[in-house]
């Protein structure tokens, strides 16, 4: 087993999401070519890995497979081959669980990010979901499931050992409060999902509001990784609005470091999201 200080930490930042504009916050990265340069700009900053939202022409999100090869390719082109490029199925009320694996099956992402919940409810037809799967370990395509709370533990569980999920251990990013009130969220909300599956490769966490970092630091020093970024958080430590999201990064980064924990590049990122079919 490898050794605390030699796990290499995480970072992966998560620029924009599916709902907020440039109304909301005027320096949120929106277009292929403000990605691209917040992707630099973060690579600097210690991120090795870019979870990315494709929005339309009125910035709404989108999961049209044109806009996805636009945008990773502007993206790569800017931060080279050092960076893992994890693209979203997030159905934000708007795509069916089907529509969410045609996009895959179109665009064939090096990596991607799955809410168990909305890909597969509990009304799902197990055989496609299971056949959708196949193809990802086929297609070498790496998944992340996402876990909101313990039931999508639960659901993440049966699942794997239906061999609906064909393989052993996958990775996986818990929300913490994310139905909290004020979606304000705490360094405790990481307990109840620690050692609540014997199928998870490797856990990320993402965290909402003033006590970002706090729970992204708890994750550290527990063998974790972070998703950091507008999409959940703009403010800094102190308060004060972060310039842009390489400023998030940069917390985690040094905070991270004083914990002992190495900071991975993009190599170690795509071991680390690698699952064990």
């Amino acid at each position: 087993m490898m050794d605390y200080g030699d796990k290499p930490f995480l970072i992966a930042s998560a620029p924009n999401g599916a709902r907020k504009t440039q109304k909301d916050l005027p320096n949120i990265p929106i277009t292929p070519a403000e990605v691209a340069r917040t992707a630099m700009e973060c690579k600097a900053a210690g991120a090795a890995m870019m979870h990315l939202h494709v929005r339309d022409d009125a910035q709404k999100h989108s999961l049209d497979v044109g806009r996805y090869r636009e945008m990773l390719s502007e993206v790569r082109a800017s931060v080279g081959d050092d960076m893992l490029l994890q693209v979203t199925t997030e159905a934000v009320g708007i795509y069916t669980a089907r529509q969410q694996m045609d996009m895959i099956r179109n665009l064939v992402p090096e990596a991607v990010s799955i809410a168990v919940r909305e890909i597969a409810p509990k009304e799902a037809d197990l055989d496609n979901l299971k056949a959708f799967f196949e193809f990802m370990r086929e297609a070498s395509i790496s998944p992340q499931f996402i876990l909101y709370a313990p039931e999508d533990v639960e659901r993440f569980n049966e699942l794997v050992k239906a061999g609906v999920l064909p393989g052993e251990r996958f990775p996986v990013l818990f929300v913490l409060g994310r139905y909290t009130a004020g979606q304000i969220s705490q360094p405790s909300d990481l307990l109840p999902f620690m050692g609540a599956s014997p199928y998870v490769s490797e856990w990320m966490l993402c965290a909402f509001g003033a006590y970002e970092n706090a729970c992204i630091l708890t994750g550290a020093g527990l063998g974790g990784h972070a998703r950091i970024g507008f999409e959940n958080n703009h403010l800094k430590v102190d308060g004060s609005p972060a310039l842009n999201n390489a400023e998030l990064i940069s917390q985690a980064r040094d905070g991270s470091i004083l914990m002992g924990r190495l900071i991975a590049n993009g190599e170690q990122a795509r071991q680390i999201m690698q699952p064990e079919w």
